[in-house]
């Protein structure tokens, strides 16, 4: 939207303009009048003007002194002149005054528009020039965000880089660090307000904590944050004092920076609740030297915070007041105890497979868990749930693109609670699919079993050996095969055995071992006498009466 303003103290001349010319096919979307340089000042307090047509005579403040005073207050407005007289002075004070141009009254109407459009051209450029500077910035601001994150990582992961390359790269960055500076790590966990959150929700959380701890250590501190390359984010620290030698300090020297760099955090994280409305936990690393020793304070601190009860405090922790743990874990031993997950999955045991799930998750309520148990528990929930998917036909990301999603599935290890909601709703889903498919699912397995059965040539018939061909485990095969016919698997495989051997008997001369073999028998007394206790007679009897 582009406004000009009309200026001059024979209002007939700016009546006149405003009328006349079409100024809407030029793009010019507001038209204002003024009868002098004081009006012409108060519609530019009001309207947003960026070409100004000005009368130079006018009485009061002239039209040359009215553009000095707006290129003053609106640098950004384009000028033109009118004038009566040819007069040098005034032409050579309009360029002085950077004036677009100096027309002549009475006004050509085709000169006039030519004017305007010029400084129509001349704003269009530069504010497109200004959106392209603008664009350039946040890019550069954006790139040098990520070259910042990919520095810290690569430090952090104990990537070899010079003295002399760090140094550069925090110089390029834009980065206030020292090397052989001392320093100090802060890791911070997000509490469960923000971990419900969705991921593009979390990531602004974190982007504001970073930017909240920009503003409380900024007194005493240079600060340098980002998201870790495990499940955290880091808050690098080093003191603003001048004395940046890796030197060894007093006791009391220490203490009080401790103290110092206590208050200052305990600040960030109130600030944080207020302002964010969540908590967060923070622990703070023994001071170590940039950047030599910062990989291994970065595992030194993961691992503290790994092996931590994983609680909703919300509180300050620093390290080096940490007792040392026991390297021993206990271990999740109900996750792995007998019948597993699989088995209960495969069998169709959903109430089972639930209560063993609570009784893992209650263990982990009770007991001291750290961060790897969430993900062993993830894991082995996730394999099951895989298995049990893939065996039915079906895709487990068609079932639940969360837990194939890296991002995603970092929310659902980051708390007891999303781990358990999470496990239940993709089971319940799970079942749920299957149970609609299951009657269907079922006839289709018993015609299978019976062809499978009619079609025995002698080779070892059983339960089970049938459940591995139909892919299904040999409880839950006869579980459905009674509850669909009314008669056991194996009863079924014995009886069809026990119709053939009559059949065989009656309308054939083979001996009866080789009717033992034909059906599968090892030993021809066993076959008498399963044949005795079907038909109440032996074989020879029977070929005999």
């Amino acid at each position: 939207m582009i406004n000009i303003l009309l200026v001059d103290d024979e209002t007939y001349v700016t009546e006149s303009l405003a009328v006349t010319l079409p100024w809407e096919e030029l793009g010019i979307n507001g038209v204002y009048q003024a009868a002098s340089s004081m009006q012409a000042l108060a519609v530019m307090e009001k309207q947003d003007i960026d070409i100004l047509v000005t009368d130079i005579r006018m009485p009061g403040m002239t039209g040359l002194e009215l553009i000095e005073t707006v290129g003053d207050r609106w640098p950004h407005i384009r000028s033109i002149l009118l004038t009566g007289h040819s007069d040098f002075e005034y032409a050579k004070k309009a360029i002085q005054l950077q004036a677009v141009d100096y027309i002549l009254k009475p006004v050509n109407d085709d000169e006039l528009l030519a004017s305007v459009t010029g400084a129509m051209e001349s704003l269009k450029e530069e504010w497109e020039t200004f959106d392209k500077m603008h664009k350039l910035m946040y890019s550069r601001k954006t790139d040098i965000g990520i070259l910042r994150t990919q520095l810290m990582h690569d430090l952090l992961l104990g990537r070899k880089l010079s003295i002399k390359s760090v140094q550069d790269k925090l110089s390029a960055y834009e980065i206030a660090f020292h090397t052989d500076a001392h320093s100090v790590m802060l890791l911070i966990q997000l509490g469960r307000h923000f971990t419900d959150m969705d991921h593009h929700s979390v990531s602004l959380i974190e982007y504001a904590i970073g930017n909240i701890a920009e503003e409380v250590f900024a007194g005493s501190f240079n600060v340098w944050h980002c998201k870790a390359p495990h499940d955290c984010l880091v808050l690098l620290v080093q003191s603003k004092e001048d004395n940046w030698s890796a030197k060894e300090w007093s006791a009391e020297y220490v203490k009080l920076r401790r103290e110092r760099l206590e208050m200052e955090v305990e600040v960030f994280r109130k600030h944080v609740s207020n302002y964010l409305k969540g908590n967060i936990t923070v622990l703070i690393t023994d001071g170590f030297i940039f950047p030599e020793e910062l990989p291994a304070a970065y595992r030194s601190g993961l691992s503290s915070m790994y092996l931590s009860q994983h609680t909703e405090a919300g509180a300050v922790h620093f390290l080096e007041d940490q007792p040392n743990r026991p390297s021993a874990v206990k271990p999740l031993e109900s996750l792995y105890k007998p019948p597993t997950l699989i088995h209960l999955l495969e069998s169709m045991q959903w109430e089972a497979a639930g209560s063993k799930i609570e009784q893992v998750f209650a263990d982990m309520e009770n007991g001291s868990f750290s961060r790897e148990h969430l993900y062993e528990v993830y894991l082995s929930v996730t394999n099951a749930l895989m298995y049990i998917s893939h065996k039915q036909g079906r895709l487990f990301y068609q079932l639940d693109q969360t837990g194939l999603d890296p991002l995603s599935a970092q929310g659902v290890m980051h708390s007891l609670p999303k781990l358990k909601e999470w496990t239940h709703a993709v089971m319940d889903k799970l079942r749920t699919e299957l149970s609609a498919n299951e009657q269907q699912s079922k006839r289709y397995v018993i015609k299978q079993v019976q062809e499978l059965v009619s079609n025995d040539n002698g080779q070892e018939l059983s339960v089970k050996t049938i459940a591995d061909q139909v892919y299904l485990h040999p409880v839950y095969l006869s579980k459905i095969y009674k509850a669909e016919t009314g008669e056991g698997l194996g009863d079924y495989i014995i009886r069809m055995r026990m119709e053939k051997a009559l059949y065989l008997l009656k309308h054939t001369n083979k001996k009866i071992y080789e009717i033992t073999t034909e059906l599968g028998y090892q030993n021809p007394q066993y076959f008498s006498k399963m044949f005795k206790k079907h038909y109440g007679m032996t074989p020879n009897e029977f070929r005999d009466q």
